[in-house]
C-alpha cells in the first residue's frame, strides 16, 4: 500500500508501468496524495502562475504576472497593493501534506497560524480595518500594520486549515495517469487492465516513487499540459 512519510515531507506512489509502451497505467496512492491533488483545486491563479514561473511556466498568463510585478505602484489605486494579485492568500495545507508546495510567506505573516487576525492605520481613519497588513491605508496611505482584537465569533473562511484533509484514510485510492481518482478494488485493476488491452503480465512493472516538494511543482505543472501526468513526471520526466 502506498504510504506517506510526513517527517520528510515526501509522501509515496506505487505505480504500475506499462514497459512495452513506457506509459504509467495508474498509481496506488494513501490519502495524503488524493488529499494534495484534491488541493490543487483550491490554489488561485495568482499563487499558480508564481509557483510556475520560476520553473519554466509557458503561455501568456506568466507576461501578465511579470506585468504587475514590474508596474509601479504609482498606477495602482491608493487603496490597492500589488501584493493582493502576486502573492494571493493560497490555501493553509493540512500538516500531512505540507511542503509538498512551497509556502505562501504573505500567508504566514498575515494569520500568523491563527487565523482571522484584523488591523487598522496607527491613525485609526474612519475605523478602517484590514485583514492583510500590507494594505495601505485609503485615508492617510500609512500601513495598516497594527493590530486590532476581534470580538465575536470567528467567520469560517475558505482558506482555514484543513487539518484531516478532504478523503477519509479507510481505503487506499487509484490514481490514473490523467488524474482521474477513484477508489482502488481488485475488480477495478482488472478493468483497467483490459480496457488498456494488456495482454502481457510480463510487460507490467510495479515502481515506487517518491513525491516532494520538486515533484509536488511538477505535477501542479503537468496537470495543467498534459492528459498522461504521472508518465511526464515520473517516467519520461519531461517537465
Amino acid at each position: 500500500m502506498a504510504s506517506s512519510t510526513s517527517s520528510t515531507n515526501k509522501v509515496t506512489l506505487k505505480l504500475l508501468i506499462d514497459t512495452m509502451n513506457e506509459k504509467v497505467l495508474f498509481a496506488e496512492a494513501s490519502k495524503a496524495v488524493i488529499d494534495f491533488l484534491f488541493n490543487l483545486l483550491r490554489l488561485p491563479v495568482g499563487t499558480v502562475v508564481k509557483l510556475l514561473n520560476k520553473n519554466g511556466m509557458v503561455g501568456s498568463i506568466g507576461n501578465l504576472y511579470n506585468s504587475v510585478e514590474t508596474l509601479s505602484d504609482n498606477y495602482m489605486e491608493q487603496e490597492q497593493t500589488k501584493e493582493v494579485l502576486l502573492n494571493p492568500r493560497a490555501p493553509i495545507y493540512s500538516t500531512e501534506i505540507a511542503g509538498l508546495l512551497p509556502a505562501n510567506n504573505t500567508d504566514a505573516n498575515n494569520l500568523g497560524g491563527r487565523g482571522n487576525l484584523f488591523y487598522r492605520c496607527r491613525g485609526g481613519c474612519s475605523y478602517n480595518v484590514t485583514c492583510d497588513s500590507s494594505t495601505r491605508c485609503s485615508c492617510c496611505s500609512s500601513a495598516m500594520n497594527v493590530q486590532v482584537n476581534y470580538v465575536g465569533k470567528k467567520v469560517v473562511e475558505d482558506n482555514v486549515s484543513i487539518k484531516n484533509g478532504f478523503v477519509k484514510d479507510v481505503v487506499t485510492f487509484m490514481v490514473m495517469d490523467d488524474l482521474v481518482v477513484q477508489p482502488m478494488s481488485t475488480i477495478s485493476s482488472i478493468t483497467l487492465l483490459n480496457k488498456f488491452n494488456i495482454k502481457e503480465v510480463g510487460t507490467l512493472q510495479e515502481k515506487v516513487v517518491e513525491m516532494g516538494m520538486d515533484e509536488g511543482i511538477k505535477l501542479l505543472k503537468a496537470s495543467l499540459q498534459s492528459k498522461a501526468v504521472l508518465t511526464s513526471v515520473f517516467i519520461k520526466k519531461d517537465v
